[in-house]
C-alpha cells in the first residue's frame, strides 16, 4: 500500500510524467508517417458532432475500480471527445496523434474521425512515425524505469511488487489510468504507451515524457474500438 504521508500522490503522478515514466526504451531511426501534413499546412478540423458531455464525463460503469465522474468544464472545448471531418488519408480504423494540437483521431470513415484531446511530453513530442497497438492492458500496473529509480531511490519505498516488477498495481493510484495500449515497431517494444491519466484536466498540454495521455472515459472509450494490430501514425510536432 502507498504512504501518503511519506510520499504524496502528486509527487508519484509528477514522478511519471517528469522521466521516462512509460518505459525505458528509447526510439531510434522510427520510420517517418507515410501521410499527413507538415505541421505548418495543418489546420482545425470541423467539427460535424458533439455528444452529451455530462453522460460520457460521468462516472464510467461496470469496472473493477471507480472511473470518476470529473468537471468538463475545466477543459478547453477542443480537448472534448468529437466527431470531426478528418483531412488525411489513413485508413478507418485507424489511430493518428497530431502532438502539436494535443489531439488523437480514430478514422472511422474516410474523412470522418473520432477527435479525442491528449496531453504529450513536456519538451514537444520527442519522437514521429509509424507504429502499431500490439498490446493492451485494462487498469495496467505502472512499472518506473530502472532509471527512475536510480535517479530517485525515495520511490522505492511506496513501490509493491507485481508480476512485471516494482511499481504501482493497477487501480485508481496508478499513473496510467484506466487503460493502455502499447506501441509496437522495427519487431519491438518502441516504449510509448496511449494510457489514461490521473490528472485529466491535463489534457491539451505538455505533460509527460513522450507517451500520450487521455481521459479515461476517452480512453476507455477508444480501447474498446481498437484491435491488436491496429496502425498508429503520431505527426511531426
Amino acid at each position: 500500500m502507498l504512504d501518503r504521508r511519506a510520499f504524496s500522490f502528486a509527487a508519484l503522478t509528477a514522478s511519471a510524467a517528469g522521466l521516462a515514466a512509460c518505459s525505458s526504451a528509447s526510439v531510434i531511426g522510427l520510420p517517418g508517417p507515410a501521410s499527413g501534413p507538415a505541421p505548418s499546412a495543418r489546420r482545425q478540423s470541423r467539427t460535424l458532432s458533439k455528444p452529451n458531455y455530462a453522460e460520457v464525463y460521468a462516472s464510467y460503469p461496470g469496472e473493477r475500480f471507480a472511473i470518476l465522474a470529473f468537471d468538463y468544464g475545466k477543459v478547453d472545448p477542443r480537448y472534448l471527445r468529437q466527431t470531426v471531418e478528418f483531412p488525411w488519408k489513413e485508413p478507418p480504423g485507424s489511430i493518428v496523434v497530431d502532438p502539436g494540437s494535443y489531439h488523437l483521431y480514430y478514422v472511422e470513415a474516410a474523412g470522418v474521425a473520432t477527435r479525442y484531446g491528449v496531453g504529450v511530453g513536456r519538451e514537444g513530442f520527442g519522437w514521429s512515425g509509424a507504429a502499431r497497438i500490439n498490446m493492451k492492458r485494462d487498469w495496467p500496473d505502472w512499472v518506473p524505469p530502472r532509471e527512475m529509480i536510480e535517479r530517485q531511490p525515495e520511490i522505492r519505498a511506496q513501490l509493491e511488487q507485481t508480476p512485471r516488477g516494482l511499481g504501482v498495481r493497477g487501480g485508481p493510484k496508478s499513473p496510467l489510468g484506466a487503460r493502455a495500449m502499447y506501441l509496437f515497431g522495427e519487431g519491438r517494444d518502441l516504449g510509448y504507451r496511449i494510457h489514461g491519466t490521473l490528472e485529466p484536466e491535463t489534457v491539451g498540454s505538455n505533460v509527460s515524457s513522450g507517451c500520450v495521455r487521455m481521459i479515461n472515459q476517452d480512453i476507455a472509450h477508444l480501447y474498446a474500438r481498437v484491435a491488436l494490430g491496429t496502425p498508429v501514425t503520431v505527426l511531426p510536432v
